[in-house]
């Protein structure tokens, strides 16, 4: 309504906006059965119903229950999570992803659910309560760890040693940098942005620099932190990143039944494009459009660093060693996670008029993020309130400073011209 009052090139970017807005909308339909992979598509919710049923009669009637009293407490956690994921896996509500199935997605969607309130319960225990609560999980925990100190020695070539003078390179190459190169190839597919991914990969870089008087896991050489981080490993998993991600907007988004396709060659493509989207949606962050989209991409910036953060503080107030497989399933976690979580968030910034609420995934992983900190706080605060060095905390001021004058400046004081106000009204609407 009221459109005809719009002037004509105003109206045309409009119209523009609208039709991008609709064919975003029908790409993202739910996935159709042709009829060939029926059973696959199915919930079989009476099927999982019955062997669940089944599988609780033989334990109650078959079984003899054990008579040890912590066997038993671990046995029971554990049933209880697994009919919960099946309650889950079967009931919950999908979401943006459908590949390779939507129960997988609802499967990671609960173990999200579960881990929360694992948090949750570490949360409410004392400190040494806490600690020696993950012996229930692995007895090797619960006891105090050494922290490696990546620094000292920074020379590239140590002239000094002649067996090996370039040993310092050698000892810093563990398991990490291929760890560093795959995390962020899997960011970049997550952010879907080359300029927020460096943004974040340096930013971090920083941090390590302002809190190596805390962790010293920080503590790393000059080119350990800008060659072999952000320009070996993090550059180049953003660059094959943004590569996959150029591969998958171009690529044809038109599906066939398996059982439709003739060839061997070509059902064997198919079940491997499976696990590749259903459709294409290019994220358009546009941070400087409108002040909403700025504050949202620096609030993301924000909660990614902080859950970077977490992973070192929490293996360390609870005792972890990097390499403990708990440490490694929270990133596989996180990795199955944080794509949905940033896809809703898109979502929900993008289009507030049809998303009009956050999405369940990512409201989980904020919620997620912001109980592993508090954890952090309340089981070392000794750790965290060290007092940051002088010229680190002046460094944070200044780049705080000219984050608030120049957002003051672009939204509040510069002076609007009647084309810029057209395009700030069509981004935002």
């Amino acid at each position: 309504n009221g459109i005809h009052d719009i002037p004509v090139r105003s109206r045309a970017m409009f119209l523009k906006c609208t039709q991008d807005n609709l064919s975003r909308r029908n790409t993202e339909s739910e996935v159709f059965d042709d009829g060939t992979n029926t059973f696959f598509w199915r919930a079989h919710t009476v099927t999982v119903l019955f062997i669940l049923t089944c599988v609780l009669v033989y334990v109650t009637l078959l079984e003899e229950t054990p008579q040890d009293t912590t066997y038993n407490t671990k046995r029971g956690i554990v049933a209880s999570i697994l009919v919960f994921l099946c309650f889950g896996v079967t009931q919950a509500k999908d979401g943006p992803f459908t590949r390779p199935h939507p129960a997988y997605w609802r499967f990671w969607l609960c173990v999200s659910v579960v881990y929360e309130l694992f948090l949750i319960f570490v949360l409410f225990q004392t400190v040494r309560d806490g600690r020696q609560f993950m012996k229930y999980i692995d007895p090797k925990l619960g006891v105090a760890l050494p922290e490696r100190d990546y620094g000292g020695n920074c020379l590239i070539y140590d002239p000094g040693n002649t067996t090996d003078p370039w040993h310092n390179i050698w000892d810093k190459m563990d398991g990490f940098v291929p760890a560093h190169f795959l995390g962020w190839y899997i960011k970049t597919l997550v952010i879907r942005d080359w300029w927020m991914c460096m943004i974040i990969s340096v930013m971090f870089e920083f941090l390590e620099y302002s809190l190596e008087h805390q962790l010293p896991n920080f503590s790393e050489c000059w080119w350990d932190h800008w060659i072999m981080d952000v320009l070996v490993c993090n550059g180049l998993g953003i660059y094959a990143g943004m590569k996959t991600l150029g591969w998958l907007s171009m690529k044809p988004y038109q599906w066939q039944g398996l059982w439709n396709i003739p060839t061997y060659k070509g059902k064997i493509k198919r079940m491997a494009f499976q696990f590749t989207p259903y459709s294409w949606v290019k994220f358009e962050w546009k941070p400087a459009s409108n002040l909403r989209r700025w504050l949202a991409v620096l609030g993301i910036i924000f909660m990614f660093l902080l859950a970077e953060l977490n992973t070192f503080y929490l293996k360390f107030v609870l005792w972890m060693p990097p390499e403990h497989y708990l440490v490694l399933l929270r990133l596989v976690f996180f990795v199955n996670v944080g794509g949905v979580a940033m896809r809703e968030i898109y979502d929900f910034m993008d289009d507030p008029k049809f998303y009009r609420k956050l999405g369940q995934q990512a409201w989980l992983v904020a919620a997620i993020t912001v109980t592993e900190f508090l954890i952090v706080v309340k089981y070392d605060p000794r750790t965290i309130m060290l007092p940051i060095p002088f010229f680190v905390t002046q460094c944070w001021f200044l780049g705080i400073v000219l984050i608030l004058s120049w957002t003051l400046w672009r939204f509040f004081i510069r002076i609007q011209t009647p084309f810029s106000t057209i395009c700030y009204v069509t981004a935002y609407f």
